[in-house]
């Protein structure tokens, strides 16, 4: 995780001041000194680091004031060479800031009901760090050596005290500007990349969230109802039997269905726990399954035209930008093979509801979808869709489920 939440500029409790910041109440004379140059210009001077910037300002105006509000003392070494450069030094406590009839700055009003003309005014605001988000992990801030405010401590990589928590940018040091900000981001993003690459060697691998996800599903009693799906049996029972390869596989009903009707059966799943249930149930009915774990989304995810047979049912593959899932599925079925796709129909999920009132099971657009494979199909001359439709669902595995409809693709790799 990374800190990157910047600063609070907390301003002196003067009348009229927080109402111009940012316009003509001013605080780095590299930022806004060339639009206030020759112009009269009011410092308040509220800490001792706010003599800082005054040597600036006096060279960018010769109407240029400082006044003591809080924090440094009119004998200052500081102050002493200023007046002696011949700035005008005020010892006294600023009231408020006084607008002129065109909404502008128009004075520096003193308790003592002096007034100094003003175009612009500098303030030296103290820097409170925005920590809040991360307080409930322990994250405290520390008061910086400027005395300008707080910031978060980080050694060289920008990681925090913290285990797992970096900070970048202001939150690290209030005196960065948006350049070195932006740089300090991208110095630190790099920084945890590599830490993150090494605990993936020293881990050896990091599992995806799909595949926690579903070996999480996993733990419990079996979760599906152990029969074949009822389309992968209408469009297959009565085929010459070859090598299947069942994508997504879960507890194996189909896998097993079509061993047991003479097929070379290997069995694929993200889950190594689901692929843990067919191998049970293969031993069980002493059929040959093979079982390979792997992401449908991997490259080189699964064997290249190898399989007469293809078949997805209701697989979970959660959509990327490049489609790699689609190509996966596509380049494992064997010049002649056959691809059966079938989904729930999801048309009923994407109708309009009350968020307000209910909230959405998931997002069917994450995941793909059958129309992926057919869109994908239709922009190559190597195949043939043979079905492509809706269907009512058929009895079978996925009977417990609240869909009604299915949308069933088979498709056939013309021979080279």
């Amino acid at each position: 995780m990374l800190a990157a939440t910047g600063l609070v500029d907390e301003l002196p409790d003067i009348d009229g001041l927080a109402e111009h910041w940012g316009g003509d109440v001013i605080h780095c004379p590299f930022c806004h000194g060339f639009e206030v140059r020759d112009r009269r210009i009011v410092q308040i001077v509220t800490h001792p680091m706010g003599l800082h910037p005054a040597a600036l300002f006096r060279q960018l105006s010769e109407r240029f004031a400082l006044v003591l509000h809080d924090g440094v003392h009119a004998d200052n070494p500081e102050v002493e060479a200023l007046r002696a450069a011949g700035v005008n030094v005020v010892d006294g406590k600023v009231r408020s800031i006084v607008t002129g009839d065109d909404g502008h700055v128009a004075a520096v009003e003193l308790t003592d009901g002096d007034r100094i003309d003003a175009d612009a005014v500098v303030i030296g605001a103290r820097f409170r760090v925005r920590t809040e988000p991360f307080a409930s992990i322990g994250l405290e801030p520390a008061e910086h050596p400027s005395g300008l405010g707080d910031f978060v401590e980080t050694d060289p990589t920008g990681a925090t005290a913290i285990r797992g928590l970096y900070a970048a940018g202001n939150v690290t040091d209030p005196g960065q500007q948006v350049l070195q900000a932006a740089a300090d981001g991208s110095r630190v993003g790099a920084m945890i990349t590599f830490s993150l690459a090494h605990a993936d060697i020293e881990a050896a691998a990091r599992p995806s969230a799909n595949e926690a996800d579903w070996d999480h599903r996993y733990q419990a009693d079996q979760i599906w109802s152990g029969n074949p799906n009822g389309t992968l049996v209408n469009e297959i029972e009565g085929r010459t039997a070859g090598r299947a390869f069942d994508v997504g596989a879960g507890e194996g009903g189909d896998a097993v269905w079509l061993a047991e009707h003479g097929w070379n059966v290997t069995a694929s799943d993200i889950s190594q726990r689901a692929l843990e249930r067919v191998g049970a149930a293969a031993q069980q009915r002493r059929l040959r399954i093979e079982c390979h774990r792997a992401d449908a989304n991997a490259l080189g995810a699964f064997q290249s035209a190898a399989f007469d047979l293809v078949s997805a049912q209701y697989a979970s593959i959660p959509r990327t930008p490049d489609g790699r899932g689609v190509r996966n599925l596509l380049d494992a079925v064997a010049p002649g093979g056959t691809l059966l796709v079938v989904s729930h129909d999801l048309e009923p999920l994407r109708a309009p509801i009350d968020t307000q009132e209910h909230s959405r099971a998931f997002d069917p657009d994450a995941y793909l979808f059958v129309d992926d494979f057919a869109m994908a199909i239709a922009d190559t001359s190597d195949w043939e869709i043979e079905v492509h439709e809706k269907r009512p669902r058929p009895a079978g595995g996925a009977s417990a489920s609240h869909h009604v409809d299915d949308i069933v693709l088979r498709a056939r790799r013309r021979p080279d």
